[in-house]
């Protein structure tokens, strides 16, 4: 005689208890613009939400995002146990402030500033690289405009020359702050910014040149140090005297522990404030950031505030006010748990994993690779074959394996060029590169016995003539980027990238 036992886990169990606990007490729907109008218990609120937040993605499995999923859980602690503290508060939570300060001069001493021993770094933290872009713009355009106006001169149309590659807080700053942005587009093989085109385009009313160690779209590193000997070549005849800004958000705490003799840094003379980011390769949860000037003299005075209604008298240069201490505390710990020792081990195991997925990728023969070898670890490629089936779908097929691969296509002029990106972080092993090959060779089988979309659609964006009804003959090219709009289109427009 066999006996069906009906027990069941103990989680599932609870889970049982508070849902039926939940609907209880909630009779109505829970109203979503509004307040509702009677309290609820606790746990009954804490169940609701948590199984709406069950329909989230599962972050380590999010290959789009940059961000730390991970930390060890003696952070997590000091996390906790600092979340009620508001970091402007300098006065009442000083250590706090020393903290920061102390991660300030770490990262500035990574970035080779030249300062002192008894100096200390000009640097602030940020709650992620959009806020650090926005303080450095910030800089640079009052610096600028100070020294047009002791000329005599127009000031009211600064610029900012880039490339069509960089993240959109790039964007939101120029329009924001009304700074026209110059991009260098790219081409199909060169993804980056090319710093000859660069140079061309900078004129008297160019408040810096802003680089990327790191790019969004490939990883890839910037040339800084050819763009810093170009300039400096251009500022001597023209009598200029045009910065450099190094967004390293991404790879600033890459380069000195993988690539410790690459010269992007302030050992470039140019290279006057540098941003990063503490919760991605900084191994932080978000959101931290960090910028730091190379002296005194690159940050104008009248941009620093201080208040003294707090205890004391407090500069500060942010544009958040109140912001919690947790992230900048966990930022601190990790300087201190793992040392360049740790970091460097860590960027190693992520490079290892990065070339094991690649050569994963490269052995199904269906895919070209974008990305480059020395950059941040990330794996970007592109379908060698697109005219029966897009990357949109093998995005979208891959989330059925709970794998969140965002599919995209190139800034202009390689708009065309439509790739996949998968993000390698720390919590990205060996066994989960092999596994993501194996359901990406699955999803191709699939796609190969399902009928073609993009020739059916192809059809429907094919121009036809009015008078002899005779398709126009197309270049590859041009159909290739047809029907990149079309599946763009479709997706409904993706945007990259966040800070």
């Amino acid at each position: 005689m066999v006996i069906t036992s009906t027990a069941t886990h103990p989680d599932e169990q609870a889970q049982s208890i508070f849902s039926t606990f939940a609907s209880r007490y909630v009779r109505e729907p829970i109203p979503r613009f509004k307040i509702p109008e009677n309290s609820i218990p606790k746990d009954a609120a804490y169940q609701i939400i948590n199984d709406e937040l069950m329909l989230d993605g599962t972050p380590r499995l999010n290959l789009a995002s940059f961000v730390t999923t991970w930390m060890e859980p003696e952070c997590d602690k000091l996390i906790m146990a600092s979340l009620n503290k508001n970091y402007v508060d300098m006065d009442e939570y000083p250590v706090t402030t020393e903290l920061q300060n102390r991660c300030v001069n770490i990262i500035a001493n990574l970035f080779h500033a030249p300062i002192n021993e008894d100096e200390t770094a000009v640097g602030v933290g940020t709650v992620g690289s959009s806020e650090a872009i926005m303080l450095a713009g910030l800089a640079f355009k009052r610096k600028w405009q100070t020294k047009r106006k002791a000329e005599g001169k127009p000031y009211d149309k600064p610029n900012i020359v880039t490339g069509a590659n960089v993240q959109v807080c790039w964007e939101k700053f120029g329009r924001y702050f009304e700074v026209e942005l110059k991009e260098v587009k790219l081409t199909e093989g060169y993804y980056v910014m090319d710093p000859v085109k660069a140079v061309e385009m900078v004129d008297e009313n160019t408040i810096c040149v802003a680089a990327i160690l790191g790019s969004t779209m490939t990883g890839e590193f910037e040339d800084v140090k050819l763009l810093n000997e170009l300039l400096t070549e251009k500022n001597k005849k023209t009598g200029w005297d045009t910065p450099i800004h190094v967004d390293a958000a991404s790879g600033g705490f890459i380069a000195p522990f993988l690539y410790p003799d690459l010269e992007w840094d302030f050992r470039l003379p140019l290279v006057k404030s540098i941003n990063v980011s503490g919760h991605k390769y900084g191994l932080v949860y978000p959101g931290v950031g960090w910028v730091v000037w190379k002296s005194k003299d690159d940050l104008p005075d009248e941009l620093v505030f201080h208040i003294n209604y707090l205890g004391s008298d407090q500069p500060t240069f942010t544009l958040n006010f109140s912001k919690g201490s947790s992230q900048i505390i966990a930022q601190y710990y990790q300087f201190i748990r793992l040392g360049f020792e740790g970091y460097k081990n860590i960027m190693e195991n992520c490079l290892e994993n990065t070339r094991v997925l690649k050569e994963g990728i490269e052995r199904t023969g269906q895919f070209n690779i974008i990305s480059k070898d020395i950059g941040v670890p990330l794996l970007a490629f592109s379908l060698k074959d697109s005219s029966q089936h897009s990357v949109f779908e093998i995005s979208d097929q891959l989330r059925k394996f709970g794998w969140i691969v965002p599919a995209y296509t190139m800034p202009p002029d390689a708009q065309h060029i439509a790739v996949l990106r998968v993000v390698v972080r720390e919590d990205f092993s060996r066994g989960l590169a092999q596994r993501l090959v194996s359901d990406i060779e699955k999803v191709m089988k699939l796609l190969d016995s399902l009928p073609s979309t993009v020739s059916n659609k192809t059809a429907h964006i094919t121009a036809i003539t009015n008078e002899a009804s005779e398709k126009i003959k197309k270049s590859a090219t041009e159909t290739q980027r047809e029907i990149v709009l079309y599946w763009k289109r479709l997706v409904g427009g993706k945007k990259h990238g966040a800070c």
